[in-house]
């Protein structure tokens, strides 16, 4: 039996071509995604523990807990704490470090590098041996700053050149002093460092007199450990707490682990779609060959071979299918791998140097898929093969499926279709998070149900293809009943191509339907003209709402100013707003009460009145940052949205309390409305600051725009892997349906049909088939967008399905030209069968 089983994967390479190549892309996604997650983590975690190489043991400043009406903060680690941590015995020396975010512009006043990833820091004294200069000297003063070498290259600066700069709002000009190098995770990422001088790094970091870490590096023979309990020792433990290097190292090393399992997930979710897709190609194609073999199956029966053994010979085949599969995919995988990583770098988004990794978890990996996949999809079509008597294989009784096994088969389906639908429908009517387990429980008992029901579901929906097919005569009709001849094989092929188009559909549905819902969000909400915020997202100096106050077509400005405060004995985060400008900036629904606020006067949206049981009338005593309370008064409850929420405090009450105002927004209404001449003035007034964005509501619209484009983008380009092991599935199911007809085509061209009309033929059953599989695809991919989208609609009130007609309309047409293009080659040879030998064959 085993002889018999290798003779047949010899006999049949052509037949399995297809299925090789499927299991191979699949195994080829899973290998490509680990080598490149793995090389890029390993690289990554490399080039942060040379951060750590000047650094034994790191003093960090310890959380004070919030108590009664304090609110938490963190000690502060002054120069006295510096100067003892460099007199314990065993430290060599102890630098002070500062940190905080600089935007630098480059030649055209455009933000140089990521500005998430945009940071600034100290220069310690005039050797720092954590920046090794490349050239030039130590800065001086706030006029002199250091550039990284990356930085400085990307943008073509040099020593002695002026610079624009911010580093919370206001723009400066220094002057480069020197270029230094660096092992900053960030600069590698695209990011920019920029140095000052620890005095300058201070002051303009709003850390006056204080440090974020001390950096303590120990002498020759000491031990980071030894280091550590002398530095225990020596500062007070209430003030601060110490790590050493090599924790921090390991700490950083589990971060960017944890932070490329999910990049890994993401990806092998995908690559398991196609390998899920890529089952039913070779559930096909094993299905059609045992059929072909069914009577050397019966005679093998009838001398001796049990069942076991003839299930057992099936597998062996898909056995060899699957190792050689595998071992393709794994190379391909190492492509792919090295593929991404150049890919990354044409992005402009540079990885750090490094190996490829290809570990044997990886190796183990691609086969144990490529293997199991492929055995485990063959495994049915053998069990079935075994099951058939002798007597009834070699005389053909097997070929119709039973009533009975028709009637258990679509039970089944109803069951599970049934049983998805009613999970996925409670799911919609549950809160946020609460309904996204059972509503991809419920997905997948409905996409199984669908594939259960799509041979009965075949006929009617290929029926309703009649009237259009009976334009082409006779080949129109021929591949009509061609289509439903087999409806298992028919509902195999379609449910490939139905898989991928679900997930494209249901991403697009609820792609554009959350950006019209935060349009809608904008637009409601939203009366201020334009917003102004930082290109990192992190807070605005508060003279950004003191320049756009001056500036001359400005009629009303107001922050979105963000603070700690304690409210019976709870931390809550308020909002500083301008009360007297506030109502011509906003417009939310009052629920109760009016939208005013002043002196001691707040809003509150509803669900914080809820929490606190509050009402218009309510008062409420609130501990600000410094320990001082006042008595507010709730003037009114709004119904928030995820733009603006929480309670909002006038800023003239709020600002007397807080030690460093921060605007996460400012929010503002000219006298004309929006006008490039407006932006344009507004940037002006700013200084044009490469750090501040200021945009209309269009601007926010098209970056939100941007971020779901390329979000689907993406989503597309993986989910194009399942669509191409689709189209390979329906060549396969073509080109051994046309082996299999091969007499009946050689009929055909003996009575009149000649060779155009063959082809023809072909190419109508494989896009019937193949629209066939669209059409299900789109109509469960809508299903799920909207059940998907209630989802959402429980926490978003301006949440609004939006149908894509024309996306939708072009995916249809994608799965038309699948139709077609994978028909090319079987209706080919189809037509090109020599008349006499078709008519003699098997």
């Amino acid at each position: 039996m085993l002889r018999t089983a290798l003779r047949n994967v010899s006999a049949h390479k052509a037949r399995l071509l297809m299925t090789v190549l499927a299991v191979m892309l699949g195994v080829a996604f899973v290998s490509g995604t680990l080598v490149f997650t793995n090389s890029l983590s390993e690289a990554l975690q490399k080039q942060s523990a040379k951060g750590f190489d000047h650094v034994d043991v790191a003093v960090t400043p310890e959380w004070k807990e919030a108590e009664g009406d304090k609110v938490g903060a963190y000690r502060e680690l002054t120069r006295e704490l510096v100067d003892d941590s460099a007199a314990v015995p065993g430290a060599a020396r102890a630098i002070g470090t500062v940190q905080g975010f600089t935007a630098i512009a480059d030649k055209d006043g455009k933000l140089l590098g990521d500005g998430f990833q945009s940071q600034g820091g100290n220069y310690w004294g005039t050797d720092d041996p954590r920046y090794p200069l490349v050239s030039g000297r130590a800065p001086k003063g706030e006029g002199e700053i250091l550039i990284d070498s990356e930085s400085a290259k990307r943008a073509g600066y040099q020593v002695g050149d002026t610079v624009r700069m911010s580093v919370d709002g206001p723009v400066i000009e220094p002057v480069i002093t020197g270029i230094f190098t660096t092992d900053d995770g960030n600069v590698a990422a695209g990011g920019s460092l920029t140095l000052f001088d620890t005095a300058s790094a201070q002051k303009l970091f709003g850390k006056a007199g204080t440090f974020d870490e001390i950096a303590v590096k120990a002498k020759d023979g000491v031990s980071e450990t030894e280091l550590r309990a002398q530095l225990e020792k020596a500062l007070p433990s209430d003030v601060v707490e110490t790590t050493t290097g090599t924790r921090l190292a390991d700490d950083q090393a589990e971060a960017i682990a944890s932070s490329m399992s999910g990049l890994k997930q993401g990806l092998l979710v995908f690559a398991g779609i196609s390998l899920f897709v890529g089952t039913f190609i070779i559930a096909n194609t094993f299905t059609m060959l045992v059929a072909q073999r069914t009577k050397e199956l019966a005679l093998m029966r009838a001398v001796g071979a049990s069942r076991r053994q003839v299930t057992r010979s099936v597998l062996v085949e898909a056995f060899v299918v699957g190792a050689v599969a595998a071992v393709a995919g794994l190379v391909a995988g190492v492509g792919v791998g090295v593929g991404l990583r150049s890919l990354m770098g044409t992005l402009d988004a540079p990885m750090p140097d490094g190996p490829l990794v290809i570990s044997p978890g990886t190796i183990g990996s691609a086969f144990a898929v490529g293997i199991l996949v492929t055995m485990l999809a063959a495994w049915l079509p053998g069990r079935r093969a075994a099951k058939i008597p002798p007597v009834a294989a070699m005389s053909a009784v097997h070929a119709t499926a039973t009533t009975k096994s028709l009637v258990l088969r679509n039970t089944l389906g109803a069951l599970f279709s049934a049983a998805g639908v009613a999970v996925v429908l409670a799911a919609t009517t549950m809160e946020g998070s609460d309904g996204q387990a059972p509503m991809g429980l419920g997905a997948v008992l409905l996409i199984i149900g669908v594939f259960i029901l799509t041979p009965l579901l075949s006929r009617p929906l290929i029926a309703a293809a009649a009237p259009v097919l009976r334009v082409f005569g006779v080949s129109g009709k021929l591949a009509r009943q061609n289509s439903v001849r087999n409806p298992r094989r028919t509902a195999a092929t379609a449910s490939a191509l139905m898989i991928g188009l679900t997930l494209i559909t249901g991403m697009t549905v609820m792609a554009g339907s959350l950006q019209k819902s935060i349009d809608k969000m904008a637009a409601s909400a939203i009366e201020a003209d334009y917003m102004v915020s930082m290109a990192n997202g992190h807070p605005l100096s508060p003279d950004v709402e003191k320049k756009l106050e001056r500036a001359g077509d400005v009629t009303a400005v107001s922050p979105m100013r963000n603070a700690h405060a304690r409210i019976d004995g709870e931390t809550e985060f308020v909002t500083g707003v301008n009360g007297a400008t506030i109502e011509k900036l906003t417009e939310f629904p009052v629920v109760q009460g009016s939208f005013e606020v002043g002196g001691s006067r707040v809003v509150v949206d509803e669900d914080t009145a809820t929490s606190y049981g509050w009402k218009a009338g309510s008062a409420f005593t609130i501990a600000y940052e410094d320990g001082e309370k006042q008595k507010l008064t709730v003037s009114g409850v709004y119904q928030a949205n995820e733009m603006m929420s929480g309670i909002m405090v006038d800023t003239a009450s709020l600002d007397p309390h807080q030690s460093e105002p921060a605007d996460m927004m400012v929010m503002v209404k000219t006298a004309d409305g929006t006008s490039d001449a407006a932006k344009e003035s507004l940037e002006k007034a700013l200084g044009t600051n490469p750090a501040i964005r200021v945009q209309d509501k269009q601007d926010l619209s098209n970056e939100i725009a941007k971020m779901f484009t390329l979000i689907l983008n993406m989503v597309y380009g993986l989910l194009a892997m399942a669509v191409v092991v689709a189209v390979l599935g329906v060549i396969n199911t073509l080109a051994m349906s046309v082996f299999e007809r091969s007499q009946e085509i050689g009929m055909l061209r003996a009575i009149g049909l000649d060779r155009k009309g063959i082809k023809r033929m072909v190419r109508l059953e494989s896009l019937v088939i193949s629209l066939f599989g669209g059409v299900l695809g789109l109509g469960l991919g809508v299903f799920f967008g909207w059940a998907a989208g209630e989802l959402v609609g429980s926490r978003m009130a301006t949440y609004e399905l939006v149908l894509p007609w024309a996306r939708m309309g072009l995916f249809l047409l994608l799965a038309a030209v699948v139709g077609v293009l994978a028909a090319l080659w079987p209706a080919r040879r189809a037509a090109r069968l020599n008349v006499l030998q078709a008519i003699k064959a098997e």
